[in-house]
């Protein structure tokens, strides 16, 4: 009996552990569903989806950007994508030699794109649109033809450098593309089609279509026109000096807009990847890197005389130097046990005024002025002034100067400096510390972005820059001002003097590293009407061959520039006493030349010795400036719009 208790007591042990089990396992299968419910559920729903449709994405139509008068730069068009579904390809050999036909691609390749077992294989993109449905026409099994989108760059090299470009996806790549990629780029777009275990596409199934979003328009500071004379300009100069390279910044200095930014050489963007030299390289990437760099921000340079501006500024800011102040120049000055020669060395400029020394570029008189600053005042100038950090301007790559530290800067370096030697600069942070000294006082942001806007013109966002800090006081500024209009009037800067037009400005001559090597920087910074400067531009000719002094080089540059540029402001010449005795002075009224023949008008005032100049690429006149307009030597300008 005992034994037969201990038995039933052990069966029914075992037989309440297996319950016990049972119940376990059914209440972790329990909690297995529960979790894979409502825990997991949603991402095995997206697994399932996915394996049950396929997705084609639709490319955005990528915004435009404009220049100020709304004009495209960059746009897009509409083209077409071609891709092959694997799974769909019944005849990969057939479909591979009709695609390599049609597309220009190679057999091999192109095969091997079909064989990939993937949902999706792209074979080629920006197909245009009469090829694309030539391919959709066939009805090739498994071949699809999708929308996609081109980049437009209608002025091929024009301001290449700003605008930058896009990849293959489109994506920005360089300049305004790069930067502004958030706006621009838009959503993409989705076309959802359900198919089999397979990958075959389900008869009678609807297609769900989930558009693309435009990207924003970005309207620029930048005009075109201005552009062009930019451009046009400097192209003349670099060629005709031979120069290795040269730029040009035109900007407003009362807020720091950029109305032109241009480099020579540039690129085409509609090919960025097309070298714009026939020489062999040996490194392509690194050639293509250098072309498409931007030095206006990209690279520093000793900025030589035009630095002058800004020792000027500080040493009247600080009460250390008045206009009427007399220097004597014999040539150079011994700092340090070191001998510094002034530029006109062996010959000296004597004894001068301050205004006679910024006029005449004496060296001496700007070392004299950096050693009444001081090495710790004048440092703290250079900060005030910007050099120590980035402008902030919306470009990408943007370099920072390059300065001694504080207590790095020796009597002879206080010396040179005080002349722009010694110091590293980026063209974008001269002219924007020259900007200070002649707007009022205010170190303003240089900027390219304007606002945005939708694809019916509506503004959506405009970009707000400040007023600046103010750095110099008003007084100082005033004073800036009438000092560097002398100095075109009557000084250094004589060749860009245009009747009829208040213009101050700098030049520069900065000799290149090493030391004697023959290489020089010709430079000059302008601004116009000296009474308060709507446009400020700064001109440089990186080692031009021959004559390099920059009042010589860049100098004609400027005043082509400015001829061309002031008037197309609305800037109207207002002559001064001595410019009215000048031979062959005169006013006529200009008639209405609107909706006639550019050509036949050209030949008609080209008999007047009148210059006619076209904005446009049209042949009829559809705006003219000016209505009326002052005639010196018979050599007159009209401007026409096509």
């Amino acid at each position: 009996g005992d034994i037969m208790e201990r038995v039933t007591l052990k069966s029914r042990r075992r037989l309440a552990f297996m319950l016990f089990v049972f119940e376990f396992l059914l209440l972790c299968l329990i909690f297995r569903i529960f979790y894979i419910q409502y825990f997991k559920g949603p991402f095995y729903q997206k697994l399932a989806f996915e394996q049950q449709t396929r997705d084609r994405l639709i490319s955005p139509v990528r915004g435009q950007i404009l220049d100020r008068n709304n004009t495209p730069i960059a746009t897009s068009k509409s083209v077409s994508a071609i891709s092959v579904i694997h799974a769909q390809v019944k005849e990969p050999e057939k479909v591979a030699k009709i695609l390599s036909e049609k597309l220009d691609l190679d057999y091999t390749e192109t095969l091997e794109k079909i064989n990939k077992r993937v949902a999706l294989m792209r074979i080629k993109t920006k197909v245009d649109k009469a090829k694309g449905k030539e391919i959709s026409d066939l009805n090739l099994k498994g071949v699809v033809v999708d929308e996609d989108i081109q980049r437009i760059y209608p002025f091929n090299n024009l301001a290449s450098h700003v605008i930058g470009f896009v990849g293959k996806d489109n994506q920005g790549i360089i300049g305004l593309e790069a930067k502004y990629e958030q706006y621009l780029k838009g959503e993409k777009g989705k076309i959802l089609t359900q198919t089999d275990g397979r990958g075959d596409e389900l008869k009678n199934s609807e297609q769900d279509r989930k558009p693309a979003k435009e990207g924003y328009n970005l309207v620029t500071t930048l005009d075109i026109n201005l552009q062009q004379y930019a451009e046009q300009t400097l192209e003349k100069a670099v060629i005709g000096k031979n120069a290795k390279r040269g730029s040009v910044i035109m900007m407003n200095p009362q807020n720091g807009e950029i109305l032109a930014m241009a480099c020579k050489p540039d690129f085409n963007l509609n090919e960025p990847y097309k070298l714009n030299t026939t020489e062999e390289v040996k490194d392509k990437n690194y050639a293509l890197n250098q072309m498409w760099r931007n030095f206006n921000i990209n690279d520093t340079y000793e900025p030589g005389s035009t630095f002058k501006v800004i020792t000027s500024s500080a040493g009247l800011q600080a009460g250390v130097v008045k206009p009427d102040d007399t220097f004597n120049c014999g040539g150079g000055r011994t700092v340090g046990g070191r001998y510094i020669k002034c530029w006109r060395s062996p010959r000296s400029h004597g004894s001068e005024t301050f205004v006679q020394g910024v006029q005449n570029s004496c060296n001496p008189v700007f070392m004299d002025v950096a050693e009444r600053l001081g090495s710790s005042q004048f440092y703290d100038f250079l900060i005030k002034f910007g050099f120590d950090r980035k402008t902030g301007v919306d470009l990408p790559g943007e370099a920072v100067g390059i300065m001694y530290k504080k207590d790095k800067i020796g009597p002879v370096e206080l010396a040179t400096m005080g002349f722009g030697q010694s110091l590293q600069i980026t063209p974008i942070q001269l002219i924007r510390a020259i900007s200070a000294s002649i707007n009022g006082g205010r170190l303003v942001t240089p900027h390219v972005a304007k606002a945005l806007s939708d694809e019916k013109g509506n503004i959506v966002k405009e970009f707000e820059y400040g007023n600046g800090t103010q750095i110099l006081s008003k007084e100082t500024s005033d004073t800036m001002r009438a000092i560097l209009e002398s100095v075109v009037e009557i000084g250094t800067g004589n060749k860009a003097y245009i009747p009829g037009f208040r213009i101050g400005g700098k030049t520069a001559t900065s000799e290149k590293l090493p030391r004697r090597s023959g290489k020089y920087i010709a430079s000059f910074c302008a601004f116009a009407p000296a009474e308060k400067p709507q446009v400020i531009t700064l001109v440089l000719i990186d080692e031009p061959k021959g004559v390099y002094y920059g009042g010589q080089v860049a100098g004609p540059v400027m005043k082509e520039i400015l001829a061309n540029s002031l008037p197309y402001l609305g800037i109207e010449p207002i002559y001064n006493e001595n410019e009215q005795k000048m031979k062959g002075i005169g006013t006529f009224t200009v008639e209405n030349y609107v909706g006639q023949n550019v050509d036949k008008l050209r030949q008609e005032l080209t008999k007047n010795n009148i210059n006619l100049q076209v904005v446009g690429e049209g042949k009829t006149v559809v705006k003219q400036f000016p209505k009326e307009k002052t005639v010196i030597n018979q050599n007159t300008k009209i401007i026409v719009y096509t």
